[in-house]
């Protein structure tokens, strides 16, 4: 019985299993149990015309998964075939983007731009088997003779120039003979096929323009989807995975490396594979939305915190960690869909919660004054760093007479249910004693400037007090050993009501109040030797991490990483 109850069980699991997979690693398997493949190949290939995005996060984590999943080999390119976009400052940042997201690449970085001599050969391969032939129509007469969705396109007066033609035409591309866009060489394929992407595509153009890896060495340059698929087969690419816009270009992908002589047909490696794109909801990552953001100075760069490139997120606290799981739960599909930014937030504050330090801030402080505590007397209290995690262990939170607290903490005349302090009322300082509001002090607008409280020794925190209850407890600081600082609070960078971009002229609709920078704010002495990136919990305030760009010159400059409050709820 219980060897049938475990098998059973064992049944259950590999079914759970086998549903669990996603449909490309039902392709992978596929080819690898029928010999398609020997060894699974995964590649990102980003083009270098910007910083990445969270949805680039998707197909970094995916094809790396893929390749460790299956024990094979990830590589790491740049798609470099357009110079005119392309920065050395963009390959840069996608490389850290890359190394922290913890996809290992091992020495597998590769260039496009290093084939640049193998994909001149394949274009000279299709000239002389007839395939390719040099064009001279404008880009506006290409694009009038490619015809529409519901009509076949129309042949160019130069498609059937002769191969000696085509080839003495196609070398003097290559050696500067022409202007820039006089002359293009497009594949020979069939322009009547309703592909619109088949009709005798342009694969080359002529374009003299400094490349950041070639400098000047070529003046021609391949375009994508000419260049892509040979990268793949150069590399030996299994699976080109790409997202779900390049389907309709699947057919060119094989056709190239079936006419260049890398494979036979189809189904055979390269395959390309596509699945749907990761969509946040309210967010921007098109790439000349952020531009025009940067250059109009309503963020400090591409790495602001309110953005959802990597290096924002990165910038902002997100761990990849957080980033991993929000993908894994966004799932893999060939639906498009979107993912609420609150499910991003959801999966930050699960990652953080048993990993950081719980210390006390002071966000909009108003100095408390214990008038029967000693005047001089600094007292070191016991404070847990963590009550969810007794490993990370205890600190020493420096207690005296005067205190700062946040001014959300106090009422000269509160509602119901307020159970923080307010004249006549006792409540718990955080880890300290009881201490009951006897008065305080306001200046010519009513604001109030001071607070008097009395203490009762007896109460001290972790001492067995069995006395009387109080229902609030707030947190502070000690004013003579805090350490002031500067907060920064962000919103939506975008104005949620009127929607993402501005229908009338396509800009975007820019949130006024997406961020808030609070100057006097105090912290416990403890986050006195903190260092950019190391990140906490501000008790009841949220996460927060060192803004690695802002703290200088020993002031600590803290970005609220997410709230405490969620609105998300797990499946």
């Amino acid at each position: 019985m219980a060897d049938e109850v475990k098998n059973i069980s064992g049944e259950a699991d590999e079914a759970e299993k086998k549903e669990s997979r996603n449909f490309i690693e039902t392709i992978i398997e596929k080819d690898l149990a029928e010999g398609r493949c020997k060894q699974v190949i995964t590649r990102f290939p980003p083009e270098p015309n910007g910083y990445l995005h969270i949805g680039h996060a998707k197909s970094i984590l995916l094809n790396y998964g893929l390749a460790e999943k299956y024990g094979g080999k990830f590589n790491f390119r740049f798609d470099d075939t357009n110079p005119t976009k392309e920065k050395s400052e963009f390959v840069e940042s996608i490389i850290a983007d890359v190394k922290w997201l913890g996809a290992d690449f091992e020495d597998r970085l590769f260039y496009a731009s290093n084939y640049f001599d193998q994909m001149y050969e394949a274009a000279v391969k299709l000239i002389k088997d007839g395939k390719a032939y040099v064009c001279d129509l404008s880009a506006d007469e290409i694009k009038e003779y490619r015809g529409s969705l519901t009509e076949p396109g129309k042949e160019s007066p130069y498609r059937n120039r002769s191969v000696e033609e085509n080839l003495k035409l196609f070398e003097g591309m290559k050696n500067g003979e022409f202007p820039d866009g006089s002359k293009v060489l497009r594949a020979k394929i069939d322009m009547a096929s309703p592909n619109v992407n088949m009709r005798d595509p342009i694969i080359y153009r002529v374009a003299r323009i400094t490349h950041q890896n070639t400098g000047d060495k070529w003046c021609i340059y391949p375009m994508y989807d000419f260049a892509h698929p040979i990268e793949d087969a150069i590399e030996g690419i299994t699976h080109s995975i790409c997202t779900l816009e390049f389907e309709d270009h699947r057919p060119l992908y094989d056709w190239v490396v079936i006419n260049c002589g890398y494979k036979k047909t189809p189904e055979e490696s390269p395959k390309q594979i596509e699945f749907a794109k990761m969509y946040l909801t309210n967010v921007i990552t098109g790439k000349r939305y952020i531009k025009k953001l940067v250059m109009d100075g309503i963020v400090d760069g591409w790495d602001d915190p309110r953005l959802v490139s990597i290096a924002a997120l990165r910038r902002r606290g997100f761990t990849p960690e957080s980033i991993r799981m929000f993908v894994e739960l966004s799932g893999i599909s060939k639906a498009n869909s979107s993912s609420d930014y609150a499910m991003l937030e959801y999966c930050i504050r699960e990652d953080l919660k048993l990993k950081k330090n719980r210390v006390m801030a002071v966000l909009d402080p108003v100095k408390l004054v214990i008038d029967n505590y000693p005047e001089d007397e600094i007292e070191y209290l016991d404070a847990p760093n963590n009550l969810e995690n007794e490993d990370l262990g205890t600190r020493k939170l420096p207690f005296g007479r005067e205190l700062y607290i946040d001014r959300d903490d106090f009422m000269i005349d509160p509602p119901k249910k307020y159970f923080r302090l307010f004249p006549g009322n006792e409540v718990r300082l955080m880890n300290a004693y009881f201490v009951k509001c006897t008065g305080y002090e306001t200046d010519e607008n009513g604001n109030v400037t001071l607070v008097h409280c009395t203490y009762d020794p007896e109460t001290k925190s972790g001492s067995g007090f069995e006395g009387r209850k109080v229902k609030g407890t707030i947190h502070w600081v000690a004013a003579k050993t805090a350490v002031k600082c500067e907060v920064h609070l962000f919103e939506n960078l975008v104005d949620e009501e009127k929607g993402v971009y501005n229908e009338e002229d396509g800009s975007v609709n820019v949130n006024p109040n997406s961020k808030t920078v609070l100057t006097n704010c105090y912290v416990e002495p403890s986050l006195k030797e903190a260092k950019a990136f190391d990140s906490f919990q501000f008790l009841r305030h949220g996460y927060f991490n060192v803004d690695y760009k802002d703290t200088k010159d020993g002031n600590l400059v803290f970005n609220r990483i997410v709230s405490m409050k969620s609105s998300y709820k797990p499946q």
